[in-house]
Formats: C-alpha cells, structure tokens, sequence
C-alpha cells in the first residue's frame, strides 16, 4: 500500500513542500511505497516553490479512505485534515505546532512534535546524515525561509536558521535573494477573489465557544490586500457562513516593517482586538507592532 504524506488544508509552503521531502524520503531511503498529497490548492509561494525547484504539483484529495496508509506533516489538529482521518491507518505525525488532540490511530505510531519554526527543520533532523538531492535542499529551505519569514518571526530558533544557512551554503543560494523572489510571488495576490484570499492561509480555532477562521496574509505590498479592505471585511460574512463559523479575523502581515493590521468589522472583532492585543481600533482596521506570528503571537493571545 502506498502510503500518503498530507498536511493541513489551505496548504502554504511548509505544508507543500514537507510532504514532497517526506514522501521522497520514504521512498528513496525507507523503500516504503509513499506519495505527497495535497488538502487544498497551495498558495501563491508554494506555488513558487513547485516551479522554481521543477517539481510536479501533488495532487489534491479532498478525504482518505478507511484504512488507508497516511503521514500526516505540519499539523495534528483534526480540523485541518480529512473527514475521515479517523478511519485512515495513521502511521506518524511530524509537526511544529502544540498538541491539540482528537486523532485517533490504529496502533501506536511514532509521533515528532518539536519546539522549532518549521516541519522541514524536523526533517532535516530526522533524516540525519545523508545524500539529498538539489530539489530536495531547496524545498526543505524554501520552507523554512518561509516559516520562519527569513529569520524575522519569533518561532525562528538557532536550529532553523543555523539548518536553512547550512542548505543555502550547499546550494550556493543568497538567502537575502532568495527569500525576496519567495516574498514577492508571495505578495502577487491580484489573481484570487475575496473568498479565495480570506481563506489562503487560514486555521480554525475556537475561543471560549466563538469560533473563529483565523486567516493571515504575509506579504511585502500590504496596501495591496488593504486596498481591497471594504470588499473582504463584507465578504467575510459569507465566507464564516459557508465554513460554519462565527468571524472571520484577518491579519495582513507586512514582512519588512515586522507588523501585522486587523481588519475590524464589527463590535465582536473590536472587542477582540482590545482584549486580544490591547489596542483601541477606532476605525476599519488596526496595526498591532511586532505581530507577524499566527502560531505563536495571534492564536495565544486571542479572547473574546
């Protein structure tokens, strides 16, 4: 049996580029059958990512079948995988985020959850000292410059950075380079609707029974996403009813200036930004200083 290696839905480049190494790695080292899937269409980045290293686009599976031979990477929140994940043969998890629970396996498996930036980070790690092609280099650095937002989140550790220099320096890359050509596919926006934007790279979560699609924009043009702030905050409405939310929160991330803005488009959000960040947002939106991390500054912090 072939095994499947996913990530979560609304796949950015660590959750398209992690399943690529890891299904490489079973293959090519483990000899175990494995083939890199993906829960959704992949961001403009890891769009990028595809194309720069020529790599073929996973394809896109909307559930698992029961019993079905799976790893899942970058993630162990049920919210973010197939409906049946349950029902699948769970064979590992490798994952940066906390432990959210609910996964139920087979057996006991072998599960990786570490305290650093990036699944590819892990990876590496695990991997240990072996022969990796080009591709695969460039795909474990492109996830964690991507990450880690070129060294600049908070999540970054010595480890991701000394691990994705060390790869840059096998691959004679820049990173200062490398990693700007990564933001700007990152920032070209114009080709998705409101919808497709509010949900790009997006995780739900629920505080204190409000549920809430937690959606991040990471870009180096934010007046490109701002400008079209009236159409996504109304838009927001129907995409929390499609998905069976409460709200919306969107967080447009400006990479260089190390900030984040909230969109506030209503009381609810409002309140959540005073209590969340203890900021007063007295119009359509807020800029919170120094917030650049879904994971480690925005979920953490949320209240209602």
């Amino acid at each position: 049996m072939t095994t499947q290696v996913f990530g979560h839905k609304s796949p950015d480049t660590d959750s398209t580029g992690s399943p690529i190494i890891w299904a490489w790695y079973l293959n090519e080292v483990k000899g175990t059958p494995a083939e890199a899937k993906l829960l959704g269409e992949p961001n403009t980045e890891a769009a990028w990512l595809l194309n720069r290293w020529d790599l073929p686009k996973p394809a896109i599976i909307e559930d698992v079948a029961d019993d079905a031979a799976v790893v899942i990477v970058d993630t162990n929140n049920p919210a973010e995988l197939p409906a049946n994940i349950n029902g699948a043969d769970v064979q590992a998890i490798i994952d940066h985020h906390k432990l959210v629970g609910g996964l139920e396996t087979k057996g006991p498996i072998d599960i990786t959850i570490r305290p650093v930036a990036c699944t590819a980070t892990i990876m590496h790690d695990l991997m240990g000292d072996i022969e990796m092609p080009d591709f695969i280099k460039g795909t474990m650095l492109t996830c964690i410059l991507s990450d880690t937002l070129e060294f600049r989140s908070p999540t970054t550790t010595d480890h991701d950075k000394a691990v994705a220099e060390k790869l840059a320096a096998d691959l004679g890359i820049d990173i200062s380079s490398y990693a700007a050509e990564m933001f700007a596919a990152k920032s070209d926006v114009s080709s998705f609707s409101d919808a497709e934007l509010l949900r790009m790279d997006s995780k739900e979560y629920e505080v204190d029974g409000t549920k809430f699609r937690v959606s991040v924009l990471e870009t180096t043009s934010p007046s490109t996403v701002l400008d079209r702030k009236a159409s996504l905050m109304e838009t927001m409405t129907t995409v929390a009813s499609e998905d069976g939310v409460d709200q919306v929160l969107l967080f447009v991330v400006d990479i260089l200036n190390e900030e984040s803005t909230l969109l506030v488009p209503n009381d609810l959000v409002k309140g959540v930004a005073a209590k969340s960040f203890d900021v007063e947002a007295s119009g359509d939106s807020v800029v919170l200083p120094g917030v650049v991390s879904r994971k480690k500054q925005i979920i953490p912090n949320l209240k209602v």
